[in-house]
């Protein structure tokens, strides 16, 4: 599979998935994930795979029926980089936001790999304000 079509895997799985388990066939254990700061995340964080778990099971409880729509896809060499428009329904009052409601945000994302897994990934997230 090309590295185009495993991000594209990649962010149907996480549309999808009912625990992280089903997201660590894609992660190289030595993953690397940073988020830069954004409406959610005051601060740069960089997460391991533990902390990607954590912050996923987080992420769960405060979203639902998540959705990723590729608008543009970039590939070059070992790197993937995607223009995505994202929503999710949230399950939890958020700022101006009711339960119910749908959350939004436009991200970009670059991905590297190492033998076929995600090993860097960086989100620069813009989400709509709420």
């Amino acid at each position: 599979m090309d590295l185009g079509s495993i991000v594209e895997e990649f962010l149907k799985t996480l549309e999808h998935r009912k625990s992280f388990d089903d997201l660590l066939p894609f992660y190289h254990k030595d993953i690397e994930q940073v988020e830069v700061p954004n409406l959610l995340n005051s601060k740069k964080t960089i997460r391991s795979l533990k902390e990607l778990k954590i912050a996923s099971e987080k992420g769960a409880s405060v979203i639902q029926n998540e959705r990723y729509h590729i608008v543009n896809k970039y590939i070059c060499d070992r790197a993937v980089i995607v223009e995505v428009i994202w929503s999710g329904q949230l399950s939890q009052t958020l700022g101006r936001l009711d339960v119910g409601e749908e959350l939004k945000a436009y991200f970009a994302q670059f991905y590297e790999f190492e033998n076929g897994k995600i090993i860097k990934q960086r989100n620069y997230d813009c989400f709509e304000i709420f």
